[in-house]
């Protein structure tokens, strides 16, 4: 089982020791050293305030922010939660995401998702309500300028004539691209051009202001998992070369004090039977020492007995 963490910025206001270059560089060694094996930022560039007082959280650029993780680590896998790739340009995504991957010796991976803000959609100056079509368009190109010299693109929102884009990603063919939601739509995208799927924990009223759907047990995850199998199948890919990313529902958080490892390492058995290889963990955002802490006792209880 491989375990990927997110910078702990949960909340608004953050603790602003965990947003410096001391602090990120700090988080990923520590990740890196205790067996963890991905790291990244969340995606908000223009969140409204509205959002941030109801539980929403500030966010670094997740690109630059993997840039100075990637500096500072030698083996750590860089892994966004998640680019809404909408909110950009595909052929600027593709350029960052290209020389992240090769800065970092092939260790980036491309985790996006449609999003659901509409504020900062409009913020961005970006149609919500295309957003799945942008979505479609922008995989297809990333996909071309990464692969392919003299690129020609024609699609309804992103137009390109004889495109060449070096240096490209260093990892063959491509980085991999996940593929974040929790919805049919998502493991059809999955199934048809990525490389992973990134579901989330999400009981039915998160996923209502997520719009996605609901997947609160363990059961809703496997019926996922069947679901992506079967599209799998259908389009001629091999189920075994597909990562899926997911979160434990058993044990409790290593950051709260009755976390029961001993759950926990059960629910990871229960997880890699159904297929899931990479498994989100969660930090405490209330300070350094502390996501440290938790970090050096994930290791201790779990990392070096899995």
């Amino acid at each position: 089982m491989h375990f990927t963490i997110t910078h702990p910025m949960h909340s608004h206001p953050y603790n602003p020791e965990l947003v410096t270059g001391e602090g990120i560089a700090t988080v990923a060694a520590a990740a890196e050293a205790a067996g963890i094996h991905g790291f990244g930022f969340t995606d908000h560039p223009a969140p409204s305030q509205r959002w941030l007082e109801a539980g929403g959280h500030d966010a670094l650029d997740p690109f630059v922010a993997m840039g100075y993780a990637a500096a500072h680590t030698t083996t750590l896998r860089l892994i966004p939660n998640i680019v809404v790739l909408p909110y950009r340009n595909p052929f600027v995504v593709a350029k960052s995401g290209a020389t992240l991957d090769l800065l970092s010796g092939g260790r980036f991976t491309l985790a996006v998702g449609v999003g659901y803000l509409k504020r900062e959609f409009a913020a961005l100056g970006v149609d919500f309500e295309e957003r799945a079509a942008l979505f479609d368009e922008a995989l297809d190109a990333i996909r071309a300028i990464w692969t392919s010299d003299d690129v020609t693109f024609e699609g309804a929102h992103f137009s390109a004539r004889g495109i060449t884009a070096h240096p490209r990603p260093v990892s063959d063919p491509h980085p991999p691209i996940w593929i974040g939601g929790n919805t049919g739509a998502a493991r059809g995208r999955v199934a048809e051009k990525g490389d992973g799927w990134c579901p989330f924990a999400a009981p039915p009223q998160l996923a209502q202001t997520a719009r996605t759907a609901a997947m609160d047990s363990i059961e809703a995850l496997a019926e996922g998992i069947d679901d992506l199998r079967r599209r799998l199948d259908k389009a001629g890919r091999d189920p075994s070369t597909i990562d899926i990313v997911f979160g434990n529902f058993d044990g409790g958080s290593p950051a709260d004090d009755d976390f029961n490892a001993d759950a926990y390492l059960t629910g990871l058995e229960r997880l890699a039977k159904l297929g899931v290889n990479w498994v989100q963990v969660g930090l405490p955002g209330d300070s350094l020492a502390h996501a440290l802490e938790v970090i050096d006792r994930f290791k201790t209880l779990v990392i070096d007995v899995a």
